[in-house]
């Protein structure tokens, strides 16, 4: 009874090859990593919700990113900071725990797609409609499109693990870093068919429309700078769009470069520094990238630094 137990609830996880000699600067560098990226996402939130003066559609946009990569970057680097305090030891982990973790990883990836696209319409209307951003672009639309973006990430990702879930297993040993949907299917040795037709679907839908809308959105963003010869105009632009594409950019690369290396097994140690990578570049990127970018969030943090050791300097 106990190895029926142990064999169906309770999974093995593969581990990054570290030495005994990188193993604590490898800690120590993903720790302040992680801790950089979450006081500066949270600070980052914290400030945009209490200056009323950045409660704008743009802003907000901002705080969900920060929360999806606060969540995102959560999920994965204090599971693999434990792996490496025990990178001796066999990791184990339950298998509803490995569910649910899968179900967050495509969660978070996915969100970072559908938020990414309202961005990119948000931008869209900014330069091309700029008189009735106002009107278009209210607090209340973005709210409603943010739920949208959560809820339909959510629905196609609870389909996704869902199959998978429901499949018998006779394996125990996830070949990765960490659960994902392709990890739980693979420990089944029934067919998988619907699995690979529905995961190709929910790619081809997700990727198709996140690629399909900001490549045509950006289109029609250069098509509107060609025309009007505008200097302010293509300025404002670029500043407003290039950090944007640049972390667009950033996803879809790394998505496609894990994607690509599942289908090397040989190359299965690049492949789990890859997305260990995916979930701490871009989290910690974005922060400085719409935070220290932006110049209404960049002037709030420079007053607070100043008022902090104005407040200091009285004390001493």
């Amino acid at each position: 009874m106990e190895n029926s137990t142990f064999g169906g609830d309770i999974l093995i996880l593969e581990g990054l090859k570290v030495t005994s000699q990188s193993f604590i600067p490898a800690f120590i560098l993903l720790l302040l990593i992680y801790i950089f990226i979450m006081v500066s996402n949270i600070g980052l939130v914290v400030l945009i919700l209490r200056s009323r003066s950045l409660h704008q559609p743009m802003y907000l946009l901002f705080c969900n990113m920060s929360i999806n990569d606060v969540f995102g970057a959560t999920i994965i680097i204090p599971h693999v900071l434990r792996d490496l305090l025990i990178s001796d030891s066999v990791r184990y982990i339950h298998y509803i725990d490995c569910a649910i973790q899968a179900f967050c990883v495509h969660l978070h990836a996915s969100a970072s797609h559908t938020v990414l696209m309202i961005m990119a319409f948000d931008r869209y209307v900014a330069i091309c409609n700029p008189l009735r951003y106002a009107s278009i672009v209210t607090n209340r639309m973005v709210l409603e499109l943010s739920v949208a973006a959560w809820g339909t990430a959510f629905v196609l990702v609870v389909i996704l693990v869902g199959l998978s879930v429901h499949l018998s297993r006779c394996r125990s040993v996830i070949f990765n870093l960490f659960c994902d949907n392709a990890s739980l299917f693979k420990l089944s040795c029934e067919s998988v068919l619907v699995n690979n037709i529905y995961g190709l679907g929910y790619t081809v839908v997700l990727l198709g429309s996140s690629i399909g809308s900001v490549t045509l959105t950006y289109l029609k963003i250069a098509a509107v700078c060609v025309c009007s010869k505008n200097k302010v105009l293509n300025s404002k632009a670029l500043q407003t769009c290039a950090t944007h594409l640049v972390v667009y950019i950033i996803l879809l690369v790394s998505g496609f470069v894990i994607v690509i290396l599942h289908r090397f097994p040989q190359l299965a140690d690049h492949r789990k520094v890859a997305a260990v990578m995916g979930h701490v570049v871009l989290p910690a990127l974005n922060a400085i990238i719409y935070g220290l970018q932006i110049k209404e969030v960049r002037q709030r943090i420079m007053t607070l630094f100043h008022n902090n050791k104005v407040a200091l300097m009285g004390v001493k």
